[in-house]
């Protein structure tokens, strides 16, 4: 048998590189296991959403939630998917990632088809009852959000204040709401 030639051995070497590479890879995607679950908490009377962790607030940020002809669903969800840079889809319209997208940079979804936590192109609606049902923060809070969250993790919404609301935001303050153009955005 002669030697082998260079291209035989450089595909060899490309296979047993990628042989290697792609277990590796996979475990980096996974959720991670070394940690517990997140519990993200939503006041849609507060406007206001926390991440807990064993029940310590992690981080809080102000939101937008559904208008009152499309209010956001109470309940507890999970986080399904996680998109950076997403694409917006409706029926007739595809708007692709950028300045323009209503769901901003970064798209967290939930267990409710069609819901989700998402960025916004409209970042003067935060605080006000302004979306078609999701949850709405500022691309740089929902970036934020995102790097904190792992599909999976749960996410409850309240509609009604109670003690665990309370005891995330605290006392209660009056959200006078104001008209706010809906634009685009979700």
């Amino acid at each position: 048998m002669g030697r082998p030639n260079s291209r035989a051995m450089t595909t060899w070497a490309t296979v047993a590189l990628l042989a290697l590479a792609i277990p590796s890879f996979a475990q980096a995607s996974k959720p991670s296991e070394d940690r517990p679950k997140r519990v993200v908490l939503v006041s849609i009377l507060d406007r206001k959403l926390a991440v807990l962790e064993d029940g310590n607030v992690l981080a809080t940020f102000p939101v937008a939630v559904g208008a009152a002809a499309s209010p956001s669903p109470a309940g507890e969800f999970q986080v399904v998917n996680r998109v950076a840079n997403p694409t917006y889809y409706r029926p007739g319209t595809v708007i692709p990632r950028g300045k323009d997208n209503p769901v901003g940079t970064r798209w967290v979804g939930l267990s409710q088809k069609g819901y989700g936590i998402h960025g916004t192109n409209a970042p003067r609606s935060i605080g006000h009852a302004a979306s078609h049902g999701c949850i709405r923060l500022r691309n740089r809070n929902m970036e934020k959000l995102f790097s904190m969250l792992r599909v999976g993790d749960v996410v409850q919404i309240h509609g009604e204040r109670d003690d665990e609301v309370a005891q995330a935001f605290g006392e209660f303050e009056e959200v006078a709401d104001a008209t706010v153009g809906h634009g685009t955005g979700q």
